[in-house]
C-alpha cells in the first residue's frame, strides 16, 4: 500500500499532490451566440464565393430536375376516352419512375456538393480548433452554411424548374392549354417540395461530414491535403 504522504520537497519547490497530476487541464475554447455564428458563416462564404457558387450549382442543378419532374407528374390530365386510359396510366408510371430518378440524383448531386465542400476545408478546421473552437460551433457553422446554400440554390432551382414547364407546355400544348394549367396552386406546392427537400437534404448532407472534421484531432486535420 503507497504512502499517501507526499514526498519531501526537492530543489526548493513544494511537490505537486497526485491529484492534481491526474486531474485534466481545462482549456479555454471558443462559443459563440448565433447571431456571431451567422455572421462568421456568411463572411466564409463571400471569402469562398466561386466554390460556394460551385457547391450551389449543384444543388440548384438538382432542385431544378426534381421541380419539372413533380410538374410534369403532377399536370398529367387524365382522358375522358376509356381506350386511352391504358396510355395514360403508362404515362403516370413512366413519370413515377422519373420523379425517384429526380429525387436519387437531388440526393446524391447534394452530399456530394457538401461532402466535398467540408473536405475542402479540414485545415480551416484544424486552425478554428487550434484557436480554441469548440466541435459544437465548427459544426453549427457548416450548418448554417449548408441551409442558406440549400435555400438559395433551391429558390433558384424551383424558379428554373417552373419557367422550364411553363416554356415546354408553351411549345407544345399552347398558352392558354399549356401555361394555363399551371395553376398557382401547383407553383405553390413545387415551391413548398422544392424549397423543403433542398435545405432538408442540404443540412442532413453536411451534418455526418461536418460532425466528423471536428471531432478530427487538430494536428490531423492541418495536415491534410484535400
Amino acid at each position: 500500500m503507497s504512502d499517501p504522504t507526499p514526498a519531501a520537497p526537492r530543489n526548493g519547490h513544494a511537490p505537486v499532490p497526485a491529484a492534481a497530476i491526474s486531474k485534466p487541464v481545462n482549456k479555454k475554447q471558443i462559443n459563440l451566440p448565433w447571431r456571431k455564428a451567422v455572421e462568421i458563416a456568411m463572411n466564409s462564404l463571400k471569402i469562398r464565393f466561386w466554390r460556394s457558387l460551385i457547391t450551389a450549382g449543384g444543388i440548384f442543378l438538382s432542385i431544378a430536375f426534381l421541380c419539372f419532374s413533380l410538374a410534369t407528374l403532377w399536370l398529367q390530365q387524365k382522358p375522358t376516352d376509356p381506350d386511352l386510359m391504358a396510355d395514360y396510366h403508362q404515362a403516370v408510371y413512366r413519370q413515377i419512375w422519373l420523379v425517384v430518378m429526380s429525387v436519387l440524383v437531388c440526393i446524391t448531386g447534394i452530399t456530394n456538393s457538401m461532402l466535398m465542400s467540408v473536405a475542402e476545408r479540414f485545415r480551416e478546421i484544424g486552425t478554428m480548433k487550434c484557436l480554441g473552437a469548440l466541435d459544437s460551433l465548427i459544426v453549427r457553422l457548416f450548418l448554417i452554411e449548408a441551409m442558406f446554400m440549400g435555400v438559395v440554390s433551391s429558390f433558384g432551382g424551383w424558379v428554373l424548374g417552373v419557367l422550364t414547364v411553363a416554356l415546354v407546355r408553351w411549345a407544345t400544348l399552347g398558352w392558354a392549354v399549356g401555361v394555363g394549367a399551371v395553376t398557382p396552386l401547383i407553383i405553390g406546392k413545387l415551391f413548398f417540395w422544392c424549397i423543403g427537400s433542398g435545405a432538408f437534404l442540404t443540412v442532413i448532407a453536411a451534418l455526418l461530414p461536418s460532425v466528423r472534421a471536428a471531432q478530427m484531432p487538430p494536428a490531423a486535420a492541418l495536415r491534410s491535403d484535400v
